[in-house]
């Protein structure tokens, strides 16, 4: 997987993993949803594509995509904007 856009931005804050493999179209939209919200809300994003580690399929394969927040795992299969919002908001200091 390339480098996601505008990565060099945001080394600090709240940190995100998508869990994801090739030819997943949820995994598709939930890129699109955090890369929307990353456009006005910093994070930092990384992407794991889980094809060929057996323990990563093991783990993931039936939920992709997976998206963790601070490690915890937060959405399954789907990531509605607005929780996905509140849950970057929850890390943020002072909340």
């Amino acid at each position: 997987m390339p480098p996601v856009p505008g990565a060099a931005r945001y080394q600090s804050g709240v940190r995100v993993t998508l869990y994801h493999s090739p030819g997943c179209h949820l995994c598709d939209r939930a890129r699109d949803v955090l890369l929307a919200v990353r456009g006005d809300t910093a994070f930092e994003l990384e992407e794991v594509d889980i094809s060929g580690d057996e323990a990563l399929e093991a783990r993931y394969r039936e939920l992709l995509p997976v998206v963790e927040v601070e490690g915890g795992k937060r959405f399954s299969y789907f990531v509605p904007e607005d929780a996905f919002r509140r849950a970057l908001a929850a890390q943020s200091p002072g909340s």
